[in-house]
């Protein structure tokens, strides 16, 4: 009878460890199945991404090659070269843009502790077109005031000039960019007229192709306009206020030398 007893007490001893090891064989394969379902889907995304950045690239070089490589390359020509200009341009208008009103108080402190050459040497010493045109007026100070307003004027007159320099490309470009465009589809339609005439019969299909040709074309030559266009109005912009201050600072460093021959007579 003990026998018995002991017997069945080691099956149910058993039997529990054998349904534990089960219970934690299938905890241990759901967490390995979710696992692989997490990298699935992680790699399913990142799939996704690389396919739709690579649509997207595939799109814009079929497009290219849709409208012509000639004025297509014709077009991306004119943006490569008008952003080139522009960019460097933003550059060199930022850089010469600069705070007239603390330039014009540091030439009067230079002028009133060590004269004209201290003046001299601290616009020698500063950036900027104004400073510049400070500079050259202040080299005819010893000709008389008139000399010193006339030198600032013609001085003046360079420096915008100056700041002017490549708008024109500028310009040329967003002028050309969709005129490259339209002649590419004026030659669309002629082509899809010369595609009508050989097939002798009026398919949508043939009309279609030079239509679409002529569009891409149209479209490239606009987007590169309106592109250029920004830079160009925000350099004008930038241009206007650099000459509205450069003639302030002007008559504020004429009204400084007035006093300081006032003051040293």
């Amino acid at each position: 009878m003990r026998k018995l007893f002991a017997l069945i007490a080691v099956l149910g001893m058993l039997t529990f460890g054998a349904s534990s090891m089960l219970k934690a064989q299938e905890a241990t394969e759901a967490t390995e199945t979710e696992q692989v379902e997490t990298t699935t889907t992680v790699i399913s995304s990142s799939d996704e991404d690389v396919v739709e950045s690579t649509s997207l690239h595939a799109a814009i070089k079929q497009k290219f090659i849709e409208g012509g490589a000639g004025f297509m390359a014709a077009v991306i020509l004119c943006l490569i070269f008008g952003l080139a200009i522009a960019i460097e341009r933003v550059i060199y208008l930022n850089l010469s843009d600069t705070n007239t009103k603390k330039l014009v108080a540091g030439v009067e402190d230079a002028l009133n502790n060590g004269g004209v050459e201290a003046a001299k040497d601290y616009c020698r010493n500063q950036r900027g077109p104004v400073a510049s045109i400070f500079y050259q007026g202040l080299m005819r100070y010893d000709q008389g005031v008139d000399m010193v307003e006339k030198s600032v004027v013609s001085y003046g007159s360079v420096q915008m000039g100056l700041l002017e320099k490549g708008l024109t490309w500028i310009s040329l470009f967003i002028a050309i960019a969709p005129m490259m465009g339209f002649l590419g589809t004026v030659i669309g339609m002629i082509e899809a007229f010369d595609n009508i005439q050989a097939a002798g019969d009026m398919s949508p299909a043939l009309v279609a192709g030079g239509i679409k040709v002529a569009l891409i074309t149209t479209v490239g030559g606009l987007i590169v306009a309106m592109i250029l266009q920004v830079f160009f109005n925000y350099c004008n912009s930038k241009i206007e206020g650099i000459v509205n201050n450069m003639e302030d600072a002007s008559v504020s460093l004429l009204d400084i030398l007035v006093k300081y021959n006032q003051k040293n007579k």
